[in-house]
């Protein structure tokens, strides 16, 4: 396969990724109400919305070739930004079942080739 056409099925498979996660935003939310750290200001509720629409406006900007580099250095900065939520889950999920602990668990580190991944896709941008 081409080195372009490579680059842009790992850009339009990140955007999916995207996607799909912001689209649960909205049709799951309690699942992430429940993982949004106390400490930021209004209701649980009012960041999983915007975390949602964030995650589709990236997954919008990666999958347009014109606004890939920006959308690409954009879910980065998402997938960073998104860290604290994940470490909460894990503290929240210490006492549950061992499935529910692993999943909680896996998130922490599934972070670093996210990041690595949209990382890639922006250097790969014009």
């Amino acid at each position: 396969m081409e080195p372009n056409r490579s680059r842009a099925r790992s850009a339009l498979a990140l955007a999916a990724l995207l996607g799909l996660a912001g689209a649960t935003h909205f049709t799951r939310p309690k699942f992430y109400d429940a993982i949004v750290p106390r400490a930021l200001p209004g209701t649980p509720r009012q960041w999983t919305y915007a975390s949602g629409a964030a995650e589709l406006a990236v997954a919008t900007a990666v999958a347009v070739p014109r606004t890939r580099r920006l959308g690409a250095l954009a879910a980065t900065a998402l997938f960073i930004a998104v860290f604290p939520a994940n470490v909460k889950m894990a503290l929240d999920f210490r006492d549950k079942s061992p499935k529910a602990r692993a999943l909680a668990y896996g998130r922490l580190p599934l972070q670093i080739p996210l990041v690595a991944w949209a990382w890639k896709v922006a250097k790969a941008s014009p």
